[in-house]
């Protein structure tokens, strides 16, 4: 069991759940006599050479060459003399790649290989496993090859027999799913294409169904056992806050609010995401609950990533309230004794701040709201210790970032979420322009057009290695160079190696139109709002993430005035080239962020999960939203009829969701 460990392997389910990478198909195989040069092909024979020698260039090369009855074909491999242990004569393997004409002789370098075994290896009941079939190919380890995993894994399945449902039966006839013993069997050693195809679709719905039922059975526990706060209807607080905006709300900000106002009067704590476009209108949103935990007689606290984003929020905030009688406070550093003091005693109606929030010393008298804003730049740890601050406040959670719909369904699929998906009336959509070095005068004729006009421009800088020092460094640099271009031009700097105050007072100089250009790096990110900067260029663009780009981008065109974004890149994969391409071709976020999970896949995107939901092995987010809809409807519905899946029916789901979600469900049995 000691080498399966390796692969997470140990107990017989844990084996049987451990799925094939892939499959070769037999009729699929092209045969060496057929092959020709310049084809990508799979090719399977026995080795019958194996040969390792030093090059000239004192490289080693490694020939490994199969025959298959019709012909020879060697793989090719430099400097990679241990595959010769695995890949001994008289083994038979799969070579996969594009076959070139070399030295005489038909030849694939780094090849995808796989071993398939020696040709007379069968299971114990003479059925042969690795040859004559569509034979799976699994992930292996040192000491465990996928030969020896098929093995295991055909003797498992004997074992096994007939196994127990956990799927309630109504459940698998309405969506037509094959029994779990079936698939299993089928997904492991499939008779043919139809028969696999039909086994995945149940391995596939099972992922995605039970991790389902387990966000709704944390919904519902939430719901019935957290005692929260009852706030009172919105007064006339929030309807003369609403009245003094000079603008209406949108659609989805009214929508959104509603939401919000209803979660808020209920008896049970809230718990909402809301997440909306760059430039959407969250932080109105988020004013308008604010003054409703006030009304009520709490307090209400905004926790922010940054300090540049506290501020920026404290500023707006404090201009959005004029007139009317509350106080606001800025918590960032080391907070003042006088303002921790009168927090304490709930004289401060709302408080803003970073990290500064959840020390030891900040105690709040009714803390009836926690906003976390980009809530996902925060750990599950730093979240809980603001909610702590008060005797269960309702929770907020807010992201600029949009969230596909797939990952919103599963990410936060335990949370309630409002998405607020138009843009305020006036506002112009950025143009986005990806450009390499070449055009870097015609960018530069830009900035001194619109600077002309009395308008700004950001320059952002990447954050080359994860030190705040380079990077500091690097836009340090870039603002020496800009200032020799740009002579008699007001250039700023803003990173993350300066002080608060020195952060503060660029920002309040670029707000008030004292600084021309300003040279930044991602501490821009989020939250700033300057509606006359109406130019972004981007230097190395292709070394951020495709949610990046579009939150930096967000920070201008917030006036009345077009904007453009100059992204200067030069991609050097296909991965990099993808989201230049992206970022050009969409302008809104929900459409950008499908692309990059189409582009990156869900397993880098799964990296941010909160903790404790099961892996997806086989279901791909991107391509199964119908069902993942489908699913969650149907686990939402038996769990808001049985809670603690304790009827007869749904016993063994409750086993099967409790051990996929690690145990964390534990409490289930003693419901």
């Amino acid at each position: 069991m000691s080498k399966l460990s390796g692969l997470g392997i140990e107990t017989i389910g844990e084996l049987l759940y451990h799925f094939p990478r892939r499959y070769l198909d037999r009729s699929t195989v092209v045969q060496i006599g057929q092959v020709m040069t310049g084809q990508n092909v799979t090719v399977v024979g026995l080795v019958r050479e194996v040969d390792s020698r030093p090059t000239r260039r004192g490289r080693s090369i490694l020939v490994v060459t199969i025959f298959d009855g019709t012909g020879y074909l060697s793989g090719v491999w430099f400097n990679q003399e241990y595959r010769k242990e695995q890949l001994k004569e008289g083994v038979e393997v799969a070579f996969s790649g594009r076959v070139r004409f070399e030295y005489n002789r038909l030849q694939i370098v780094n090849p995808d290989y796989d071993i398939l075994g020696r040709p007379d290896a069968g299971s114990k009941t003479g059925e042969s496993i690795h040859t004559g079939r569509i034979i799976p190919l699994y992930p292996g380890t040192a000491g465990m090859t996928s030969v020896m995993l098929r093995r295991l894994i055909s003797r498992a399945l004997v074992v096994l027999g007939e196994t127990a449902d956990p799927l309630p039966e109504p459940v698998r006839r309405k969506f037509d799913l094959a029994p779990l013993g079936d698939s299993l069997r089928e997904i492991h050693f499939p008779r043919d294409q139809e028969s696999l195809k039909k086994a995945l679709a149940r391995a596939v719905f099972d992922e995605i169904f039970i991790m389902q039922v387990g966000l709704a059975l944390r919904k519902k526990r939430h719901e019935t056992e957290s005692k929260g706060i009852s706030h009172a209807p919105p007064g006339g607080l929030v309807q003369t806050f609403l009245e003094s905006l000079p603008f209406k709300l949108t659609g989805a900000q009214h929508r959104s609010w509603l939401e919000i106002a209803e979660d808020m009067g209920r008896s049970y704590r809230m718990n909402r995401l809301l997440q909306g476009e760059v430039g959407s209108g969250k932080t109105v949103v988020a004013v308008l609950a604010l003054l409703l935990t006030v009304e009520s007689g709490y307090q209400g606290a905004i926790m922010a990533p940054t300090e540049v984003l506290a501020y920026q929020h404290y500023t707006r905030i404090t201009g959005m309230l004029e007139g009317l009688p509350l106080r606001v406070e800025l918590l960032t550093g080391g907070p003042g004794r006088d303002a921790l003091d009168d927090i304490a005693a709930g004289t401060v109606d709302i408080v803003i701040g970073t990290h500064a929030l959840i020390q030891e010393g900040v105690g709040f008298k009714r803390l009836g709201l926690a906003i976390i804003d980009e809530q996902h730049r925060f750990g599950v740890v730093q979240r809980f210790l603001l909610e702590k601050k008060g005797e269960s406040p309702d929770v907020l959670h807010m992201s600029a970032t949009p969230i596909p719909r797939t990952l919103s369904l599963t990410l936060y699929g335990d949370l309630d979420v409002s998405v607020i998906d138009e843009l305020p009336a006036g506002r112009k959509r950025v143009q986005t322009v990806v450009a390499d070095k070449s055009r870097r005068k015609d960018a530069f004729k830009i900035v001194e057009t619109e600077v002309a006009r009395g308008r700004q421009v950001f320059v952002i800088c990447p954050l080359v290695e994860e030190s705040e020092k380079l990077e500091g460094r690097a836009a340090e640099e870039e603002a020496k160079r800009l200032s020799r271009v740009f002579r008699g031009y007001r250039i700023g700097l803003l990173h993350g190696q300066m002080k608060s105050e020195e952060k503060r007072q660029v920002m309040e100089q670029f707000d008030a139109g004292a600084i021309d250009i300003l040279i930044a790096t991602i501490v821009v990110e989020v939250g700033v709002d300057v509606p006359n900067a109406t130019v972004m260029i981007i230097e190395n663009a292709d070394r951020f993430g495709l949610a990046q780009l579009h939150q930096l981008r967000g920070r201008i065109g917030r006036g009345n005035e077009k904007a453009i974004a100059v992204l200067f890149a030069d991609p050097s994969t296909d991965e990099a080239r993808a989201r230049m391409e992206a970022i050009q071709e969409y302008e809104d976020g929900f459409s950008l962020a499908e692309a990059d999970l189409r582009i990156r896949g869900e397993g880098s995107l799964f990296g941010t999960r909160q903790s404790g939901l099961p892996d997806l092995k086989l279901a791909r987010l991107s391509r199964n939203f119908e069902l993942i809809k489908r699913a969650r409807e149907e686990a939402f519905r038996i769990v808001d009829n049985d809670p603690t899946l304790s009827e007869a029916g749904n016993l063994l789901l409750r086993w099967e969701t409790n051990r996929r979600f690690g145990g964390s469900l534990e409490w289930l049995f003693h419901a």
